[in-house]
């Protein structure tokens, strides 16, 4: 997939943001809180679940990313990512970032209570 893809994945996520930061990596948010990087060290960063990052870090094609691992981050190469996989993972991604929102911040961005 292409950054551009990817991109458009991202930003079709309910309140979802794009900004440019550390060094030119996408980076992308809900409500101010990252949930995606794309672009650091040429690949996909996102947030999965405890059994997520088992599964993709220990069978799947990622890898713990660096200095996001402990908060259960992964990071994917580029190359050869199906779209339907990526779409799934960021939807999630976004969920567990929205998820930890108050309550007044997803009201306030029309996200689900």
């Amino acid at each position: 997939m292409t950054r551009a893809q990817i991109e458009a994945c991202a930003l079709a996520l309910p309140a979802a943001t794009r900004m440019v930061q550390w060094g030119g990596a996408d980076v992308y948010k809900v409500g101010g809180k990252v949930f995606a990087v794309c672009g650091l060290a040429g690949g996909l960063t996102f947030k999965v679940t405890e059994i997520g990052f088992m599964v993709l870090t220990d069978d799947g094609p990622c890898r713990q990313a660096p200095y996001f691992a402990k908060g259960h981050w992964v990071i994917v190469d580029l190359d050869g990512l199906d779209a339907g996989d990526v779409g799934g993972w960021l939807a999630t991604s976004h969920s567990l970032v929205a998820g930890k929102l108050t309550r007044a911040a997803r009201a306030g961005l029309g996200l689900a209570i």
